[in-house]
């Protein structure tokens, strides 16, 4: 989905440089994730059952555009 990876981007752009070990992790753990279920959290739908995954969910969806 063209959305999801506009998201993935930005967070690619302003922050894997800088993010620690752990929010990467938590980043490659999203790529690993399918698609509708990915699109289920970021439109709030549903939520990621690990708490560490749903708070860099919602850090990742404050990101500006």
């Amino acid at each position: 989905m063209r959305e999801l990876d506009q998201l993935m981007e930005r967070f690619l752009d302003r922050d894997w440089a800088t993010s620690s070990d752990p929010d990467r992790a938590l980043f490659l753990r999203l790529l690993d994730t399918e698609d509708d279920i990915l699109w289920r959290w970021c439109m709030g739908r549903e939520r990621p059952e690990d708490p560490a995954l749903a708070d860099f969910v919602d850090r990742l969806l404050v990101l500006p555009p």
